[in-house]
């Protein structure tokens, strides 16, 4: 039997933009196994409604939990911003952490205008500005969904001068407002963070929401004496809920490695 603190961590998201959240973990973790679930075969979850993107957010927890995992990581900024609350209540006795939270705590250490980037459904929901407020009911936070950005990424085309195009048109009012602070709120989004930066200029910081999260589960397992010892590196097992060859190109190109034989099917229960 598994001592609790040699458990993998698992992560989860409704595509494969959350690798970038698996990759950020890695970095300060190097020493944890991980597992992660991309809900392949239903994504996107924004369009969904609050109900579908709960049940669908409690299906992929269970199977995490199904894999023996210590603490669950909501990649996902829909279901961080949906679900998180309804699964730390579904399931109290596994540790769930999100995205959204962690990131605009470390947004919230500045003092200047907050800006806040992502799909319609994460901007829609204000969870990002919700949050910020919690801390900083005065700051400005000003939200712009930027809907072309994912199909670019997922296609290749991150430095392509269309897509310079398109993000000097999506942020374009954010810096004519003077944002301090950039919250990157779609997994997607650090893959084309130097574009976004060379877009906003100078000063601005941006956040990236897997990388603030993965510094709140080091600080937990930490504290709770639950950090994998092992010497060698951590392993990575990775699942998805419908396959192709086009995810596997995205999957690598998010994690900056070949994966072509890692990718598993995952089979969902209620």
């Amino acid at each position: 039997m598994l001592r609790e603190q040699d458990k993998p961590v698992g992560v989860f998201d409704s595509g494969l933009g959350g690798l970038t959240v698996v990759k950020e973990l890695t970095k300060i973790l190097p020493h944890e196994n991980l597992v992660y679930l991309g809900d392949t075969a239903r994504v996107p979850y924004g369009p969904r409604g609050v109900e579908t993107i709960k049940r669908f957010s409690e299906e992929n927890t269970r199977f995490l939990i199904g894999e023996n995992v210590k603490a669950v990581v909501i990649a996902c900024n829909t279901s961080s911003a949906v679900a998180a609350d309804f699964l730390k209540s579904t399931f109290p006795k596994i540790p769930i952490f999100e995205v959204i939270s962690s990131a605009s705590n470390e947004a919230s250490r500045g003092t200047r205008s907050i800006g806040v980037i992502g799909t319609y459904g994460t901007v829609g929901s204000h969870a990002y500005a919700k949050n910020i407020s919690k801390n900083l009911s005065r700051t400005k936070v000003i939200e712009k969904a930027c809907p072309l950005f994912v199909p670019f990424i997922e296609e290749g085309e991150i430095g392509s001068k269309a897509l310079k195009l398109v993000a000097k048109g999506y942020l374009s009012e954010l810096k004519k407002q003077k944002v301090g602070t950039l919250i990157m709120g779609c997994t997607h989004y650090p893959i084309i963070k130097n574009i976004i930066s060379e877009t906003m200029g100078k000063g601005v910081t941006l956040i990236n929401p897997g990388k603030s999260v993965a510094k709140e589960v080091f600080d937990f397992l930490k504290k709770n004496n639950l950090l994998n010892r092992q010497k060698k590196k951590g392993t990575a097992d990775f699942y998805v809920t419908d396959l192709t060859d086009r995810f596997t190109k995205v999957a690598e190109m998010f994690l900056g490695k070949k994966i072509k034989n890692d990718l598993k099917i995952a089979r969902l229960t209620k």
